[in-house]
Formats: structure tokens, C-alpha cells, sequence
């Protein structure tokens, strides 16, 4: 099975990617559009993308791709995120005054850079593990990378600091993306969820509130709800909920039917098993 993800090998989506298809190919690629894309005309069996993390919020970019292309959610696991200060052999840390990350793993390690490395100037970069090859391929003992340990492993870096993250309890979720056409999951007891996305009706008063109640008349729970801007709508926006239940099961479509009559743009995402989550090597749910 060949697995997307964005960013360069050692990046924290190729471990999502080896958790969730366990001995998987990857397939590195530079943009996160480009996964959706690769997923979309099936030159790749699967896709990765983060879509939240606990100490920085979403990823905002890829709740619009989820709308834009057609892809459906299969999947999902949440992995703790440590970050590591790497530099070329020799380097110091007193000595650094250039830092490369993802702009996600920058914000996560704000505390440590304001802190630590406040004379430093802070570089957004593609990818983490793609920061780190930049800081490979340099010869120059002033400049490091932030991110995974084994980023610095696979580039020859060295570690200067450990567990730069603002919260010892950062997380990543990560989705896995499918064709549509795919074969569907097929429960056997796994408790699901199920992602849509919806605009609501403007001629219907309180349709908010009416369109969070269909769940709630019916004693669904709702995991998430995210709000994104309705591009071409100033002022109107797209509603993103996880919701418990299957589209299989009978409550949940006739949630879904209500749903359609008070909102627009009614979409489901996906139905999916509920992720474990990794720390290191010891997995719970």
C-alpha cells in the first residue's frame, strides 16, 4: 500500500502513516493539497494529514481541502509530539541564532524559543523533518532545526535540547483519507464517528441551534465542531462536527436527514473507527 503524507521522511505524518498502515510505502510529498490531490486520482492507495493539535489548534488549511476534494475519511490516530532542538556536529547551543520548523511546531515550542533562544531568528519552513535536511545540507554551525527525534537521526543532526513543547501533553490528531470509491470500513463493534460539513440556511431563525439539536433529540454526541469562513460569503461560514454513530445506523441517518433540511452544502466526510493514541510505543484509546 503506498501512503501519502506531507513533508520529507521523518516527519511526524510518516509515523501516523507506519501506526495506522502498519509496513506501508510512503510517498513524501511537498504540499498538503498535493496528498488530497494523489488520494483524489488514486496514484496513491491512502493519504495523511494532521487536522488539530492540543496546544496549537487546527490545521485549518486542510478543512477547506477536505471540502474541495473528493475524498473521504477513513481513519484516524493521535500521536504525542515531542520536539528536539538539532544542529550539525558541533554546534552549541549558546551559539544558535537561526531556528527552521514547520510554523505548527514552531508555535508549539514558543515558550522554549522566547525563553532560550529569544536572540534567535525563527524560520517557517515546509515540514519538520524537511527544516532538519535543510540544516543537513548547510555548512554552518549557528542554524538548527525543531522537530522529531528521528528526523535527527535520519540527517546525521545532533540533539541540543529535548522536549521543547510548551505542554508535556501535546498531541497531533492525524486523518487517513481514501477514495471515495474505496471498499468502506465495515464495523464490528469498533465505536465510530462521523465528520460532515454543512452551511446553514439563512431563512431559517436559530438554524445553529437547530442544526446542533438534531444530535442532541436523538442523544448523539458531538466530538468536535469547527467553524471555517464560507469563502465568496463574508460573514457566512461552514460547520465541521464529529459526530458518534455510523451513517449505517438508522439514528444517525435520520439525524443526517434533518440536518439536510435546515442547512446547505450537506456533505459527510466519513465514518470511521475512533483513533488510539501513541506515546512512544505504549498505545491506548
Amino acid at each position: 500500500m503506498k501512503v501519502a503524507f506531507q513533508g520529507e521522511i521523518g516527519a511526524f505524518s510518516e509515523e501516523a502513516a507506519g501506526r495506522l498502515y502498519p509496513g506501508c510505502r510512503v510517498v513524501p510529498l511537498p504540499a498538503m493539497e498535493d496528498v488530497f490531490m494523489a488520494v483524489e486520482a488514486q496514484t496513491v492507495s491512502r493519504g495523511i494529514v494532521p487536522i488539530e493539535n492540543s496546544l496549537f489548534g487546527s490545521v485549518h488549511i486542510n478543512y477547506d481541502l477536505l471540502r474541495a476534494h473528493q475524498v473521504r475519511i477513513e481513519g484516524e490516530v493521535k500521536l504525542r509530539i515531542r520536539h528536539f532542538l538539532m544542529a550539525k556536529p558541533g554546534a552549541r547551543l549558546e551559539d544558535i541564532r537561526r531556528v527552521l520548523s514547520h510554523p505548527q511546531a514552531l508555535g508549539q515550542c514558543q515558550t522554549f524559543l522566547k525563553e532560550k533562544l529569544g536572540w534567535s531568528e525563527v524560520v517557517p519552513t515546509y515540514d519538520t523533518a524537511g527544516a532538519a535536511k535543510l540544516i543537513a545540507a548547510e555548512d554552518n554551525l549557528t542554524s538548527a532545526a525543531i522537530g522529531p527525534a528521528r528526523a535527527a537521526q535520519e540527517y546525521g543532526l545532533e540533539i541540543l535540547a529535548t522536549d521543547l513543547q510548551s505542554h508535556a501533553l501535546n498531541y497531533t490528531r492525524f486523518l487517513a483519507l481514501a477514495p471515495e470509491n474505496a471498499e468502506k470500513y465495515t464495523s464490528t463493534g469498533t465505536s465510530l464517528k462521523t465528520s460532515v460539513v454543512f452551511a446553514l440556511k439563512q431563512t431559517v431563525p436559530g438554524a445553529l441551534f437547530k442544526s446542533l439539536s438534531v444530535f442532541f433529540l436523538r442523544d448523539l454526541d458531538l466530538y468536535k465542531v469547527e467553524s471555517r469562513p464560507l469563502i465568496g460569503h463574508p460573514g457566512d461560514y461552514l460547520f465541521y462536527l464529529d459526530v458518534e454513530g455510523d451513517t449505517a445506523d438508522p439514528v444517525l441517518q435520520r439525524a443526517l436527514e434533518h440536518l439536510g433540511e435546515i442547512t446547505t452544502d450537506l456533505r459527510v466526510l466519513g465514518s470511521y473507527p475512533r483513533g488510539q493514541t501513541w506515546d512512544g510505543d505504549h498505545v491506548s484509546q
